[in-house]
């Protein structure tokens, strides 16, 4: 397995092309830059699998609408974020209007779901905090973990915004320091980190765990 960073939009979002077998590829967190991205699955002559979404602002999935409908797959993302994720709430002026919804139904990913797409076993783990339906998705046999928002390198997700909350925060990223130090972080923003080092290093991987 191959991971392709396409860094998007105005905010700088990385676009996750996870390039699974035979060709096949799931999609992370498409913000913005559709023809880039498109440019980029055209040239590795790649067929998506899956447009998976992290969380749901909208600087990580704008571009995803008008790319599922070149690129028809399945879409998945958390249900608390897909309920507000395609409406006025969610757009962020100047940079990113109201999301258009992808076409066909969204599969709902919760805690512990077995994601399985592109030859690739994933499992989904629940990250609430930056917003409600925030979620990483684990590779266990790769030792990979796509973290979204929930942590970055030396930080982690802000939760100032509606539906974020600290102490959930705080109790998702204790749980991701239970994963092997080797497990490589592919955050959704900025470069990529093991979970070893950001409890070495990270403030808020220390932080006790503190009552919702």
């Amino acid at each position: 397995m191959r991971i392709e960073t396409i860094v998007v939009g105005a905010f700088d979002v990385n676009c996750l092309v996870l390039n699974g077998t035979e060709n096949r590829a799931v999609v992370v967190d498409p913000g913005a830059d559709a023809q880039r991205i498109a440019h980029y699955l055209r040239e590795q002559n790649l067929t998506v699998d899956g447009w998976v979404l992290t969380h749901g602002h909208a600087d990580h999935l704008s571009a995803l609408a008008p790319l599922a409908r070149q690129f028809p797959a399945p879409v998945a993302m958390h249900p608390q974020d897909a309920a507000w994720a395609f409406t006025p709430i969610n757009q962020i002026p100047p940079y990113y209007p109201v999301p258009e919804a992808p076409p066909g139904t969204i599969r709902e990913l919760h805690e512990g779901t077995a994601y399985q797409a592109a030859g690739l076993d994933i499992t989904i783990i629940g990250t609430p905090g930056h917003t409600p339906g925030c979620i990483c998705l684990y590779l266990p046999a790769e030792s990979i973990l796509i973290a979204g928002d929930t942590l970055f390198a030396g930080s982690a997700g802000r939760t100032d915004l509606p539906g974020g909350s600290s102490a959930q925060l705080t109790q998702s990223l204790r749980r991701l320091a239970s994963l092997p130090d080797d497990c490589r972080v592919y955050s959704g923003h900025g470069p990529s980190t093991t979970i070893g080092r950001e409890k070495r290093v990270n403030p808020f991987m220390q932080q006790k765990t503190t009552e919702v």
